[in-house]
């Protein structure tokens, strides 16, 4: 009888361990929606990414029903599921389906009918010293730390060839970066890259061989030396730190209040508005130029932002063109996987534009990020009229916030390499 309990015990034990969540993420049209990752709140580590397809399937041993799961994809809201919903029943796969949700604010504003306060400056300038009042009250000078799951997708031609998603902690130190901004650090836990098997291929083949060996025979600087920089600086975790460090949103209003005469004021919809301050610079005798929105909507009672929003425009013009060297000229066959392979390129404009969104979450009184997603579409532009797109889309979500008995972080912390895992999807 024990011996019939003990089996019992043990192949419900068994069969708990090889629980199988999975599903299709499909949007509002059905369509499939491909690179969405999918992860348990708790245990982001244990997620894993929708291939072309929609598809997703992940193992995570003794998670419980009630656990929840995240679903996410930039441009759509974030979707919140319990563990038990993605257990396929009678073999019937589960299908989750996400809403649009914008990014981009540029459109909106633009379309909105502009109040006739935008040229009083008096009127201006109050509702800017009110928003700005209310800043100060909502953003604690304290620190924080957050956890977040952040990731990051290049695409060519529409079509995503690889993504990076990032477990990391972020301590934010309000007022401690240079002239007064935020300063941001930021630990790296846990990495995973992710490829369908055909686009790992041709990177494989693209980066073939030891960049960084080559670049030390080439190079005066001492072997040793550029090791320890290679190893300092990870390139993975510097653009998913720039996400997160991106839009100093407090910092930026209180520089450009001064400045009225560059801020506009329009109604977005009832009982918010939106302020928006544009600003243009030109450098190096017009060879760098850059315009700047920044949208700060605001509730129309209690003048709290509830979201912040960047859109930037960049074209840099290079006179003499740059010939680009054996290992930049992989790193831009990299992104152009789906053309010719690139032999010989002549660097000679950038052009692209930028869509920033943070959105806020308010805790005991005070507000802290919740979300921040980014859009870069840009473009290479080269000798013979060679042009080269770069699609860019990241999103960063917060998945937990400390906000007390925080200290910074170590120098160890914030350089040690972060340990990546690659995975196939198909």
């Amino acid at each position: 009888m024990k011996r019939t309990i003990l089996l019992f015990f043990l192949t419900l034990s068994i069969a708990a361990q090889a629980v199988t969540y999975q599903g299709r993420v499909v949007d509002q049209n059905n369509r499939p929606i491909g690179y969405a990752t999918v992860y348990p709140e708790m245990v982001p580590e244990l997620g894993t990414a929708t291939n072309s397809d929609g598809h997703f399937a992940f193992d995570a041993p003794g998670l419980p029903g009630e656990s929840r799961i995240i679903v996410s994809f930039i441009g759509y809201e974030k979707l919140t599921l319990r563990a038990k919903e993605l257990v396929a029943q009678d073999s019937v796969l589960p299908v989750f389906v996400l809403k649009e949700q914008p990014i981009a604010l540029e459109e909106t504003v633009v379309a909105a009918k502009a109040s006739k306060q935008k040229n009083k400056r008096k009127q201006m300038a109050a509702l800017l010293h009110a928003v700005y009042v209310k800043l100060e009250e909502d953003f604690p000078d304290e620190n924080a730390q957050y956890q977040v799951v952040s990731d990051v997708r290049m695409l060519s031609e529409n079509s995503t060839w690889g993504m990076e998603q990032m477990i990391a902690n972020i301590v934010v130190l309000p007022e401690k970066a240079r002239e007064g901004r935020d300063s941001v650090q930021f630990q790296g836990r846990f990495c995973k890259r992710f490829f369908s098997a055909e686009k790992r291929a041709q990177a494989d083949s693209i980066l073939a061989g030891n960049t960084l060996e080559r670049m030390e025979k080439q190079s005066k600087t001492p072997a040793n030396m550029m090791r320890k920089a290679a190893n300092a600086v990870d390139s993975g975790v510097v653009v998913h730190q720039a996400l997160f460090a991106l839009g100093n949103m407090r910092y930026d209003f209180e520089q450009a209040m001064s400045d009225t005469k560059h801020w506009t004021v329009s109604n977005e919809s009832t009982g918010e508005t939106v302020l928006t301050h544009t600003q243009k610079v030109s450098k190096y005798l017009g060879c760098f130029q850059m315009t700047m929105q920044r949208h700060y909507i605001v509730d129309s009672d209690t003048y709290a932002v509830r979201r912040f929003s960047e859109h930037a425009e960049v074209k840099v013009t290079i006179p003499f063109g740059i010939k680009l060297n054996d290992d930049q000229l992989q790193m831009l066959n990299l992104v152009n996987m789906n053309e010719n392979r690139i032999e010989k390129f002549r660097l000679k404009k950038l052009r692209g534009n930028i869509d920033y969104n943070t959105i806020y979450q308010r805790r005991n009184g005070h507000v802290y990020t919740q979300e921040k997603n980014m859009l870069t579409n840009a473009y290479i532009l080269g000798s013979k009229k060679m042009e080269i797109p770069l699609v860019i889309k990241a999103t960063q979500r917060v998945t937990g916030l400390q906000t007390e008995g925080i200290k910074p972080l170590s120098a160890s912390q914030i350089t040690k390499r972060v340990k990546r895992e690659i995975v196939e999807i198909y």
